[in-house]
């Protein structure tokens, strides 16, 4: 009688084991992605805003950000490419915006949060002057919301 106890007690330790595993394992799958997603407020100046007018030298339209590299001058007149940081492809499409949107030479205006690092040409995107005269928010705003005005 002891030893069939022993065993049900190892049998049942075993099914616990294989079920907490598989509970460690979804969640490190549901909460990985969530703590690896950065703060942009660790990256930009978010209560700064400058302005670009350029040329779109390259969209990248992917999650989980999308990216718009701008050739535009600088504060300072240089020639400067800025890489702006846009939303996830999902974000976009809820304001109309498809990979189709923006080519290479196409003419933009961006209002964007500059990188706290002044030598990185980074930018986070705020709102965007499409060529088609559109104007479009950042991340989740609706199209033609001031990016200051939260």
């Amino acid at each position: 009688m002891l030893a069939r106890l022993s065993r049900t007690i190892k049998v049942r330790a075993a099914g616990f084991a294989r079920r907490a595993a598989g509970v460690v394992m979804a969640l490190t799958v549901i909460v990985g992605p969530a703590h690896a997603h950065h703060s942009y407020g660790a990256l930009y100046l978010e209560s700064d805003i400058i302005e670009i007018d350029g040329t779109v030298v390259e969209f990248q339209y992917k999650n989980p950000h999308s990216w718009i590299q701008i050739d535009a001058q600088d504060p300072l007149g240089r020639r400067t490419v800025y890489s702006a940081e846009w939303g996830s492809v999902p974000a976009l499409e809820r304001q109309g915006v498809l990979r189709s949107t923006l080519k290479v030479g196409d003419r933009v205006r961006v209002w964007a949060s500059p990188a706290k690092n002044p030598t990185d040409t980074r930018v986070h995107l705020k709102r965007i002057k499409l060529p088609d005269g559109r104007t479009l928010g950042g991340q989740n705003r609706q199209p033609d919301e001031r990016p200051d005005a939260r």
